[in-house]
Formats: C-alpha cells, sequence, structure tokens
C-alpha cells in the first residue's frame, strides 16, 4: 500500500480541518508513505507540533476570512471577497501545478483547499459541505451553489465526506439531501477523528474549548471567562491559541489552558460530563466518537455552525445557543438535559477507507 508521494493540503479556517486531517496523514504515514503538508497559520503550526519531522511542510497562503465583528459584516465582506477567493483557487492551482512538476507528487489530498488538486495527479477532496446553508433556506438557489461548487471540484478524481452514508449522518443536509446526482465521484468514507474513548472516571465537570476565527474567539473567550465562576464543580478551559505556548492559570477548581495539544484535548474531553464549545463539523465527530453531552455555541455569522447546533437541538441530541443569547450557567443546566450526540464507529474505520480509495 505505501510509496506514494502525498501532498497533502489543509485549510486554515479554525483549528477543525487541522484535527481531522491528522488521522489521516498519521494513516498515509504508517502506511510507508512520503507526505508533503501544505497548509499555514494555526492549521500550519498545529500540524508541525503534531507530526513533527515525519512529514515536510509547505507555507502557502489560504482563502481570505472574514474579519467583521457582526453577522452582516461578515456575509457582507464574504461576498465582496468573491473574486479575491477565486483569484487564490487559480493561483493555489499555478503553484500546485509547478510543485508537482518540481517535486513528482503522485498523489494529492486537499481538506477544503479547492485550488489544491491537478486533472493529471490522482486528486482527492476531502469536503463536507457539499451545500451551503443560506439564510432562510432558499432551495434553488442552494441548489445553484451546489452545482456551482461541483463545478470547481471538476480537477478532483473523488470528494470524500467525513460523515455516514446513511440518511441524515451527522452532517445532515450539509452532505445528504442533495440538489444534484453526484454519482460516483462522491464517497462517504465516515466520520474522522483524534479522539477516542478512554478508561476512567469523568471526574471533570464542564469542559470548555474554544475555536474559530477572529474575532469572534476572543470575544466568546470574553464571554466564558466572564461566567466561567457561575458554574459549579471542577472545569477545565482552553482557550485555542496554539501561539501562546502551553501557559496555564490555575483557579482552584477553574483551571484555563491558553492552548491544549491533541492528547491532553483528548484526554479532558473523555474526563468530562458535558463539553462546551463550537458546533463545528470536526468537534461534532469528536463527540460522537465519545458520545458526549454538549453545549454548542455556533460562532456567528457560520451558517454551517448555526444550521449544525439547530440540526442536532431538534434531533434531541444536544443544545445549542447563539453567542449573543449565552448565559453560560442557564444554557448548562439546559444542555444536561440532552442525552449527548449517539456514539459514531471508530474513526480508525474511516481512516482505512480513506486510504482503501486514495492508494488504489
Amino acid at each position: 500500500m505505501g510509496g506514494e508521494k502525498v501532498l497533502f493540503a489543509v485549510h486554515d479556517w479554525g483549528l477543525g480541518h487541522a484535527t481531522r486531517s491528522l488521522p489521516l496523514i498519521r494513516g498515509l504515514l504508517d502506511a510507508g508513505n512520503r507526505v508533503t503538508v501544505l497548509s499555514t497559520g494555526r492549521a500550519l503550526r498545529l500540524l508541525r507540533g503534531e507530526l513533527g519531522d515525519r512529514c515536510a511542510f509547505i507555507a502557502l497562503r489560504d482563502l481570505p476570512k472574514a474579519s467583521n465583528r457582526s453577522v452582516a459584516g461578515f456575509y457582507l465582506q464574504m461576498s465582496l471577497a468573491l473574486p479575491l477567493i477565486l483569484a487564490t483557487f487559480r493561483r493555489e492551482r499555478r503553484f500546485t501545478r509547478d510543485l508537482c512538476h518540481r517535486e513528482g507528487f503522485t498523489r494529492i489530498v486537499s481538506d477544503s483547499r479547492v485550488g489544491v488538486g491537478l486533472p493529471e495527479v490522482p486528486s482527492y477532496l476531502l469536503f463536507h459541505s457539499l451545500r451551503h446553508i443560506i439564510p432562510g433556506r432558499p432551495q434553488r438557489l442552494e441548489g445553484l451553489v451546489e452545482g456551482t461548487q461541483a463545478r470547481l471540484f471538476a480537477g478532483f478524481r473523488r470528494v470524500l465526506v467525513p460523515d455516514a452514508a446513511e440518511d441524515g449522518g451527522l452532517s445532515g443536509d450539509l452532505s445528504h439531501h442533495l440538489a444534484r446526482d453526484w454519482g460516483d465521484r462522491l464517497a462517504y468514507i465516515g466520520p474522522l477523528s483524534t479522539v477516542a474513548p478512554q478508561a476512567g472516571e469523568a471526574d471533570l465537570d464542564y469542559f470548555v474549548t474554544l475555536s474559530g476565527q477572529e474575532p469572534q474567539r476572543t470575544l466568546l473567550e470574553e464571554r466564558v471567562l466572564a461566567e466561567v465562576e457561575s458554574l459549579p464543580g471542577r472545569i477545565v478551559v482552553a482557550l485555542g491559541k496554539p501561539e501562546s505556548g502551553s501557559r496555564s492559570l490555575d483557579r482552584g477548581r477553574i483551571t484555563i489552558h491558553d492552548y491544549l495539544d491533541r492528547p491532553a484535548q483528548q484526554a479532558m474531553m473523555n474526563r468530562a460530563r458535558l463539553v462546551i464549545g463550537r458546533s463545528g463539523y470536526t468537534t461534532l465527530m469528536e463527540l460522537a466518537q465519545l458520545g458526549k453531552k454538549a453545549l454548542f455555541v455556533p460562532t456567528p455569522g457560520q451558517s454551517e455552525q448555526e444550521y449544525l447546533a439547530r440540526y442536532h437541538r431538534q434531533q434531541g441530541h444536544a443544545h445549542g445557543v447563539m453567542q449573543r443569547r449565552l448565559d453560560l450557567a442557564a444554557d448548562v443546566s439546559e444542555a444536561e438535559t440532552y442525552p449527548g450526540l449517539p456514539r459514531t464507529a471508530p474513526a480508525a474505520e474511516s481512516v482505512r477507507r480513506f486510504l482503501d480509495m486514495v492508494l488504489a
């Protein structure tokens, strides 16, 4: 199965793409393949820290990111940035073609970096948001966007969805009940996660894990730190700032970490009775591996996260609340009445399906 030279590109939007790509990169390495990781920003720092000298690394700028504090401003910024987004895809495609010509990559895997893929090199796109959830859910417009997106993916041999094929799965309408027939270009490989169940007692009452784009990550941090004393019991907070290193503050029953690496994050999720964090898809996959109770606070302006929090509340799995309405004590109390996300199959099965497809 080994022997391929793989370029693995990772989108830098929060830390979710980097953490879900980790088990796939490790799977490729363990199977005897050589891997070069292409990313930028926090995602690249996380991957360097986790993979060390097992991989080569390339820094390449990613898509422009909206930084507006308001939801309306976020959508306006992203709409105005569309020409720059398309130009970024073209720049990435040129860079990838030149890089593959020089380095001789035999496979390309791209987690959501649409420009890093070539028709002449077997290329695979890891992507879960095949349908963009548009406020108000206009079906024709969502179908039009889905079709446009499918054309942007034309350079990829297959689109690999990290979800179960069963109706709804974890992602709901994001990757199920689609408007177009994707045919055999679409493959559901199953959920991905570096988090796995561990033996031991749940000796933490709450684990708060913050992530996402600025300034919303900082705004949620400020709100959580102002209200966390209102929660009873033993609490650990991870602020999601890898650039700050491993600084910690112990307040007795409350411990605050600037950043926790993947093993520490996994340990805290296992130890907590309830996890508080964003409703990013990677977080959902991690909590589903554990079957944990959760309180979801979607990033303002990110309709995907807002949809996922709403979808799992409607499914009766977990409570979700908009950031501007967050009352930590009251919302945690509500979240504790939900059973938690249903457990999914071990991520190792998804990694095995991924390797079978990419290395065939």
